[in-house]
């Protein structure tokens, strides 16, 4: 498989850097076999079915942004992977200028040490103080926003509500499951009142999700790990839904990730630890029926998830499609429902 096939060019304009107003009000392409239509996110509940499960990403994106100082260095650092009560993995900017030992100033009353520094750039660090590390973070921290947005905009007060889920409880990730961010409590009412029931799984987000494949050839690829959970009641649900004859539907890549790393080894059962999976042309789903989606970075394991999941052509149609209709991308974009 070639990651060229899923190569593509975008028009900065089209790179949205807000969410819509209000959330479901985003628009939704669907794509049901070779069919390709345009709709709204507040279709969803009729282009389902009674019976039908949605699956969502409970995961709670932390402040993972820093600003600080060692001396009279500027260092900044973004937290990638917690490793301990109190230690977090983080990629650091300026990062030649902290040593093992050192101590970096966040401000607020924020201070880590560096641990050790890896190969691949990034340190481990250990928040000093008794407080809870979360605290600390809502105290000095900023939103983790995609470096294609923090190219073009700093993170604001905003950013809090818009880049986190209505139903987001759970905290870890560095980055937001996107494909939840369109739902509103007025769209949940109207799922309900459809029969369409809904189930949570948990995958913190971390950095890697942004990460292009670097190699002509994708089985070369190294997949990041996150931590993930499936519940019981989860489990349960899916069991019920497939027994009704209804259809399972994963809200975003990462409740894929969860979903086929457990089906992969068996049943569905209550589930945790950390998921390598990487989903790439051609792959059975075993328990997936349909999919809601963003659209992703050219060149990215989440595109290859979609087109694994679509087809490759497929997958190359509809976003042609989504290119030529104006359709707004990636995180704070609008949305895709292939069934």
């Amino acid at each position: 498989m070639r990651v060229d096939l899923f190569d593509f060019e975008l028009a900065n304009d089209r790179i949205a850097l807000r969410p819509a107003r209000p959330r479901d009000s985003a628009r939704l392409l669907v794509v049901n076999g070779d069919a390709i239509d345009d709709c709204q996110m507040l279709d969803l509940p009729e282009l389902l079915e009674p019976g039908d499960v949605l699956v969502f990403n409970d995961t709670k994106v932390i402040p993972a942004q820093l600003e600080g100082r060692r001396g009279e260095a500027q260092i900044g650092a973004t937290l990638h992977k917690r490793e301990g009560p109190r230690e977090w993995r983080a990629f650091l900017r300026n990062a030649r200028r902290a040593r093992v030992g050192d101590t970096i100033d966040f401000g607020e009353g924020v201070a880590a040490s560096v641990i050790d520094k890896a190969a691949d750039g990034s340190a481990l660090l250990h928040f000093q103080g008794d407080e809870p590390v979360e605290l600390l973070l809502e105290r000095a921290g900023r939103m983790p926003l995609p470096p294609y947005i923090a190219s073009k905009r700093e993170a604001d007060e905003a950013d809090r509500a818009d880049y986190q889920t209505m139903f987001a409880r759970k905290e870890g990730a560095v980055a937001a499951p996107t494909a939840a961010l369109h739902f509103t409590p007025r769209l949940f009412e109207r799922l309900e009142a459809r029969g369409v029931g809904r189930a949570f799984v948990t995958l913190h987000v971390g950095l890697g999700t942004f990460q292009p494949i670097q190699s002509d050839d994708v089985t070369q690829h190294r997949m990041h790990r996150e931590w993930g959970e499936l519940p019981a009641v989860t489990a349960e649900a899916i069991t019920a839904c497939r027994a009704r004859g209804g259809r399972v539907v994963a809200v975003g890549t990462t409740t894929v990730r969860v979903l086929e790393t457990v089906a992969a080894t068996g049943p569905i059962r209550p589930w945790s630890g950390e998921t390598e999976l990487f989903i790439y042309p051609p792959c059975e789903f075993r328990v997936v029926d349909a999919l809601l989606t963003n659209f992703h970075l050219p060149r990215s394991t989440l595109l290859l998830l979609v087109g694994a999941f679509a087809g490759v052509e497929l997958t190359r149609r509809a976003y042609r499609t989504a290119v030529e209709q104006a359709y707004r991308f990636y995180s704070y974009g609008d949305a895709m429902l292939i069934v």
